[in-house]
């Protein structure tokens, strides 16, 4: 492989790693900060561990066939070259996209909260490394225009 194919490869990978985000309750969006939230306090009733679906975008799609365009375009020659190269770059195209999704899926847990006033809510969110959520834990639910998160 190339000096050229190694350094756009080595680019693709930064960019494919700045595809991933943090759906855990204790990571905020910049633009989620210092904004008014509704908080509510419950009990959980469940919690189950899921996995969430990683991304399965353009970039990861177009970076593999970027690569994989390169990385072939140095196989035969003539007419022969020309199909290697739109079969690799068909061919990394297809891994790119599902190392894409594979390198942003997260493990998360189902928290089904009852809430004091009698109502159940039913959150998704990823694991953020810390305790994992339990039956009987006392929690908050904080939610803000359609987002909700559970937080200790």
């Amino acid at each position: 492989m190339s000096k050229y194919a190694v350094v756009v490869t080595m680019l693709c990978t930064l960019t494919l790693s700045g595809c991933v985000s943090n759906l855990s309750g204790t990571t905020y969006s910049r633009s989620e900060a210092r904004q008014v939230q509704q908080v509510q306090y419950g009990v959980v009733q469940s919690a189950i561990p899921v996995v969430i679906e990683g991304t399965g975008g353009v970039v990861g799609g177009a970076t593999g066939a970027v690569v994989g365009g390169i990385a072939a375009s140095n196989v035969g020659g003539g007419r022969g070259k020309d199909i290697a190269t739109v079969l690799g770059a068909v061919a990394g195209g297809v891994a790119g996209k599902k190392a894409e999704e594979m390198l942003t899926r997260a493990q998360g847990q189902e928290i089904t909260v009852r809430l004091d006033n009698g109502n159940m809510v039913s959150i998704v969110q990823e694991m953020d490394g810390g305790p994992a959520f339990a039956a009987g834990d006392r929690v908050r639910v904080l939610t803000r225009a359609g987002t909700a998160r559970v937080t200790y």
